[in-house]
């Protein structure tokens, strides 16, 4: 199995170091890059090409958000970590709109960090409780145009699927629970995110949330 390539993108070089250190404790993990800013950022993905990108939001120059969006856009395949002080809903929903697929405070445990990449690079999505209440609130406040109900055009697998997958469970867990392969998991969200117009998996959990199929 091959280690799971990390960049690290933050001005701190000493931070960049701490977070080394932690990341090595796991032997899955090969931090294959680091860099202090947006331009370095770019150069050693591109010359690295990692599996992902853990960035905080403050860099000289552009921000980690700009970094955000030109990794999505760049580099699709590419998958992105925020770890960043900034906390405010603001920072939490750009970063999710520009494409991030998971945001930690930066005083998150060595456990729950290790945990966050590892699910992320299985195309999972991770947010702790604080930054997931963040999320929810972001969405309730945020004016959209009017979506169908889901349950009037998933199958009642589907809706199973969604709602499972909204409370998050991984696809794996999903797949045991309803006695399914994984892989068939993974089409029911594909099918779900076309029946419903959706770009993301985080998408999914805003439809779940917007329609009470899953209650907070």
């Amino acid at each position: 199995m091959d280690k799971i390539c990390i960049v690290l993108v933050d001005d701190h070089k000493m931070f960049r170091e701490g977070i080394k250190s932690v990341l090595s404790e796991d032997k899955n993990i090969n931090v294959c890059g680091e860099a202090g800013t947006y331009d370095e950022a770019i150069n050693t993905i591109s010359n690295k090409n990692p599996d992902i990108v853990l960035t905080d939001i403050t860099l000289p120059g552009k921000s980690g958000i700009e970094l955000c969006k030109t990794i999505s856009e760049k580099f699709p395949d590419v998958k992105i970590l925020m770890l960043s002080m900034h906390q405010s809903e603001e920072f939490v929903m750009n970063s999710i709109k520009n494409g991030a697929s998971g945001y930690l405070p930066k005083e998150t445990g060595h456990e729950e960090l290790l945990f966050a990449i590892k699910k992320i690079h299985q195309g999972e999505i991770y947010f702790n409780h604080d930054i997931s209440q963040t999320i929810i609130k972001g969405y309730r406040k945020t004016e959209s145009e009017e979506e169908p109900d889901p349950r009037q055009i998933l199958s009642k697998r589907e809706l199973e699927v969604l709602k499972l997958y909204a409370e998050g469970y991984t696809n794996t867990e999903i797949a045991e629970s309803l006695f399914i392969s994984v892989r068939t998991v993974e089409s029911h969200k594909t099918h779900i995110l076309q029946k419903l117009n959706l770009k993301s998996q985080v998408d999914l959990i805003k439809t779940a949330i917007k329609h009470q199929i899953i209650k907070l």
